[in-house]
C-alpha cells in the first residue's frame, strides 16, 4: 500500500513518517505539508519528494496517513476520501461534530477504509486489557492523564493550547473507556486550574465513568491511570512509552486489512466521529454547568 503523508511537524515525522519508511507492507510515496520547505526538508530525511500540491500527491498513493491540526485534518481528509483513498486518521478527526460528519459521509460515500490512530488501541497490552474486561460485569472506570506541554515537542502546538486537554487528550481517555464500558449517553464536566477538566460520564446500563485530564500540570505529577471495575474487581491498565512507532505500524496493518477486506475497523471514523460528539457534549456542559446529552 502507497501512503502520503500529510503534515510536517514532530508527530508528522517521528511517528507516522517513521513508521512507513520502515514498514515491509507499505511504502512512503511522499510529504505534503503547508510550508513547502518544511515540506521538502521532511521529505528529504526519509528519501522521498516534499510537496504543497496536495492533489498530484493524492493522484501517486493509495492511503494518507493524517498528522495534522484536527480543523485542517478534517476537510483534507474528506478530499482524500472523494479521491478514492483509504484514511490513516489522527485524533481528534475534526473540532467539530458537523465536520466530524462530513468525513464520515465522504468515506462511507466512496466506500474508502478508515481509521483513527488513537494509539493505546494498537498496543497490545490495551487489546488484552478490553478483552478481559469484556468477560467481566462492568460497573464503571476511570482515566487520569495527566501531562504538561510545557517543554514537550507540541509546545509549538496552536491548536493544542486553543483547545487544550479535553480535545488533546480527552480522545485517548474516550478510546480506552468507551469499547469497556458502552457508548456515552450524557457528559457532566468541571474545570480545574490551567487546562485541567474533570468529567463524568454516564453509559448504559447505570455504568458511569470519570475522566480527568491535563497538559498543563506539574512536571512531578504527570502520568497516566486507567482502569475499569466490576465484579472481578479492578482491572488495571499499565501505561506504556515510547511505542508510538510501533502501534502506528499496527494500526498500517489493520487499515490494510480494512482496504482488503472491506470491513469495519473499530477505531474507524465513525467511532472518531462518536468521541467528538462527546467532546462537544463536555464543551457544552463545561459552558452551562448542566448535565448535557451526547448528540443533543
Amino acid at each position: 500500500m502507497r501512503f502520503a503523508v500529510l503534515g510536517t511537524g514532530f508527530w508528522a515525522a517521528e511517528v507516522h513518517a517513521t513508521s512507513l519508511a520502515g514498514h515491509p507492507d507499505a511504502e512512503l510515496v511522499g510529504v505534503w505539508g503547508r510550508d513547502l520547505a518544511k515540506a521538502k526538508a521532511v521529505g528529504a530525511r526519509f528519501d522521498v519528494p516534499g510537496t504543497d500540491d496536495v492533489d498530484a500527491l493524492l493522484a501517486d498513493v493509495d492511503a494518507v496517513s493524517f498528522a495534522l491540526p484536527p480543523d485542517v485534518q478534517a476537510p483534507l481528509a474528506e478530499r482524500a476520501a472523494a479521491a478514492g483513498r483509504h484514511l490513516l486518521l489522527e485524533k481528534p478527526v475534526a473540532l467539530t461534530t458537523a465536520a466530524a460528519d462530513r468525513v464520515v459521509d465522504a468515506v462511507e460515500a466512496a466506500g474508502v477504509a478508515s481509521v483513527v490512530f488513537f494509539t493505546n488501541r494498537f498496543r497490545t497490552a490495551t487489546s488484552t486489557w478490553l478483552e478481559q474486561a469484556a468477560r467481566t460485569t462492568l460497573a464503571g472506570g476511570a482515566v487520569t492523564w495527566l501531562g504538561s506541554l510545557a517543554g514537550s515537542p507540541f509546545d509549538d502546538s496552536p491548536w493544542r493550547h486553543e483547545h487544550g486537554a479535553l480535545w488533546d487528550v480527552g480522545p485517548h481517555a474516550l478510546s480506552l473507556l468507551v469499547p469497556a464500558l458502552g457508548p456515552v449517553t450524557a457528559v457532566q464536566a468541571g474545570r480545574g486550574r490551567g487546562d485541567t477538566v474533570h468529567l463524568v460520564l454516564d453509559h448504559p446500563d447505570g455504568r458511569a465513568s470519570t475522566v480527568t485530564v491535563s497538559a498543563t500540570a506539574a512536571p512531578l505529577a504527570a502520568g497516566i491511570e486507567t482502569w475499569v471495575h466490576g465484579d472481578a474487581g479492578r482491572l488495571v491498565l499499565l501505561p506504556e512509552s515510547g511505542t508510538a512507532v510501533e502501534a502506528h505500524r499496527v494500526a498500517v496493518d489493520e487499515l490494510r486489512a480494512a482496504a482488503l477486506t472491506g470491513g469495519a475497523h473499530p477505531c474507524d471514523a465513525a467511532f472518531g466521529r462518536d468521541v467528538v460528539r462527546v467532546l462537544a457534549a463536555a464543551q457544552r456542559a463545561l459552558a452551562t454547568g448542566c448535565r448535557e446529552t451526547v448528540g443533543g
